[in-house]
């Protein structure tokens, strides 16, 4: 059962600041934790090859120790299902309003948007619509970078973003095919998590610690975490091993979300931990997560575990009735079996998870782990590190 604790706010949307210097020549907006970190190492790269380049970002703390002028931190205002976008329309209009309102004045000349669709295509949508984007006659380029998962839902948007975008990235190989029907310039660009220089943030280790992985987003881990613990705290009573856990968290608001819902578990206060994504690299032996984006590394590491998946009931329900895919763990759809076992809804119950966990402690669930990280590996490998820099670089 979900835990109601402090939602710490939407951060107000302000007057953003004018531009450090007198033009901008790149705007990026990306609204994840992982779409920032993403975004951040594009960035990081892009320098190498354009190292005159101003930019300027919505997006979060990665990207502004990248480099980029933050105008505001829209990692801070993530959520995901219908009705939670309903609660916070007011807020999402005033933010999308000043991002209009910080276009116009400023006139960058090339935007690229990285995931986040929502809010990206909408905004893409309105930049045609006042003739301001290239492909409505105006001065403004855009790029998208982790195109949307059309090949789950939504793929009639495909046709609206080949009228609207210049050129999309996507870190999927067949998603090139997805667009076969469009003329829009649509290019596999790899994946983040495959690069050579990438620090995985996990290693498997059969002595290690339990790794509980609520998400990026409050209204997700109110939901998610109280189980997890609950399946822990069950696990726990049952092993032989003095199980320990390690939470993982993007984010001071996250964290304190974090620590609000452990104060209700007294008993697990000593053998939970939390640390900071990417701070130092996680031993772990099992996982329970979240789907998204974090799911994916830990496939790549080799370590067995679980998904685990909730959302608003009114939101779940009209999701299921749009998407298209049979799994949620992109491991899953990628390898079109299962590495990691799905617990959706009300499948999520603490005593099958804290099973599941226990299985996935055992020798043989690790090999099959590891097996599954190589072959992941294979399919989502880019061809050069800087191939992402470079394919927004030509656009610039």
């Amino acid at each position: 059962m979900a835990v109601d604790s402090p939602d710490f706010g939407f951060p107000e949307p302000r007057c953003f600041p004018a531009p450090l210097s007198s033009s901008t020549d790149l705007l990026i907006i990306a609204g994840e934790h992982s779409g920032d970190e993403h975004a951040a190492k594009l960035l990081l790269d892009l320098y190498k090859i354009k190292p005159e380049l101003r930019v300027a970002c919505l997006g979060g703390e990665r990207l502004g120790n990248a480099g980029a002028q933050l105008l505001y931190d829209l990692t801070q205002v993530s959520v995901v299902g219908f009705v939670e976008v309903i609660k916070h329309y007011n807020s999402f209009k005033k933010l999308f309003n000043e991002t209009l309102d910080w276009i116009e004045r400023y006139q960058p000349k090339h935007i690229c948007f990285v995931d986040y669709p929502g809010f990206n295509l909408r905004l893409a949508k309105e930049l045609y619509k006042r003739c301001w984007s290239r492909k409505a006659g105006g001065r403004i380029g855009l790029s998208y970078y982790i195109g949307p998962q059309i090949w789950a839902w939504k793929a009639k948007r495909r046709f609206k973003m080949a009228h609207t975008l210049d050129q999309v990235g996507v870190i999927f190989p067949f998603e090139v095919d997805c667009y076969n029907d469009t003329d829009l310039q649509v290019e596999f660009v790899g994946h983040p998590f495959a690069r050579e220089d990438y620090k995985h943030p996990f290693k498997f280790d059969a002595n290690g610690a339990i790794l509980l992985l609520p998400g990026s987003r409050v209204g997700a881990v109110n939901r998610i975490f109280p189980l997890l613990l609950e399946a822990f705290a069950i696990a726990r009573s049952t092993s032989r091993d003095q199980l320990r856990a390690t939470v993982i968290y993007p984010s001071t608001r996250i964290l304190r979300t974090l620590q609000h819902i452990l104060s209700l578990y007294p008993d697990l206060e000593s053998v939970v931990e939390f640390k900071q994504n990417h701070i130092e690299q996680q031993s772990a032996r099992a996982v329970l997560m979240s789907s998204g984006t974090m799911s994916l590394a830990v496939a790549l590491c080799g370590i067995p575990g679980a998904i685990i998946y909730r959302l608003n009931w009114l939101s779940y329900w009209i999701g299921r009735s749009l998407i298209r895919v049979e799994s949620i763990g992109i491991s899953n759809l990628l390898l079109k079996r299962v590495l990691h076992p799905e617990f959706i809804q009300g499948a999520a119950k603490p005593v099958v998870l804290a099973k599941q966990l226990l299985l996935s402690c055992e020798q043989n669930a690790s090999i099959k782990a590891s097996e599954g990280a190589d072959e992941i590996m294979d399919l989502i490998k880019p061809d050069s590190s800087l191939l992402v820099a470079e394919w927004l670089a030509k656009e610039l």
